[in-house]
């Protein structure tokens, strides 16, 4: 992929998903405000635009990384891989960081009175993502499935109960940014998921689990935001 100050970060990322780590080591939000071009996100954190494209380009030419590429799997492949890899890790260790977060508050708290809005941000947080998954699982996905299963065989397509496609996705794409602000503030009040110099073991793996799992986030939104989501509207009008 050529690289311009035209190009969109969203798009760059879904052609190559190495190219994440350059914009991550800037501070540039690459899922839920992926829509930007590189020369706005050079603009709002004041890099040099030849230099974020070189980084970018740099990369890309590397040889021996293999990556998935994403881009080119069928919608019902993607929608299966979301649902059980990143559903399931959100699952399984959602519940892992609420024990961990309650035991740092308890042990803590006095110390580092921030981990209260920690765990408060991420009990949110956890609640609305499995409410989400849900939505997606029941509703969204089920009608991606379908396309695919329509296009596949060459058959006409009903408009599902709710109308477009357009219709979850939109609300899907603003309950990821509420994430994605919702992380935003837990890795300020951590310090970027720093331990303090008391901290003990738990406090230390506890913060580099609420950093796996803000990565594992920052992955699955993507996914949704930059691949699956514009290619569920393309194919819903290509079945039209």
């Amino acid at each position: 992929m050529n690289i311009t100050k035209e190009a969109i970060v969203g798009e760059i990322v879904a052609q190559d998903y190495r190219t994440a780590a350059v914009f991550k080591s800037h501070g540039i939000d690459f899922c839920c405000k992926g829509n930007r071009s590189i020369e706005e996100v050079s603009a709002a954190k004041s890099l040099s635009i030849d230099s974020l494209i070189s980084e970018l380009t740099e990369l890309q030419q590397q040889t021996g990384a293999t990556t998935n590429d994403y881009q080119s799997w069928p919608l019902d492949l993607l929608a299966d891989y979301i649902e059980k890899k990143h559903h399931r890790y959100v699952e399984s260790t959602s519940s892992q960081l609420k024990q961990y977060l309650a035991r740092l508050c308890e042990v803590h708290g006095k110390q580092h009175p921030e981990l209260f809005e920690i765990a408060e941000q991420f009990y949110a947080s956890a609640g609305e993502l499995a409410q989400h998954m849900k939505k997606e699982e029941l509703i969204l996905f089920p009608a991606v499935r379908k396309m695919a299963n329509a296009q596949h065989n060459h058959q006409k397509m009903e408009a599902p109960h709710f109308g477009s496609v357009q219709n979850p996705i939109q609300m899907m794409m603003k309950e990821h940014d509420t994430e994605g602000e919702r992380f935003r503030l837990i890795d300020k009040l951590s310090n970027h998921y720093t331990p303090p110099q008391d901290g003990c073991n738990t406090y230390k793996v506890t913060f580099a689990l609420l950093k796996e799992f803000e990565d594992d986030l920052h992955q699955h939104i993507h996914l949704e935001n930059n691949i699956l989501f514009p290619k569920a509207l393309a194919l819903e009008k290509e079945l039209a």
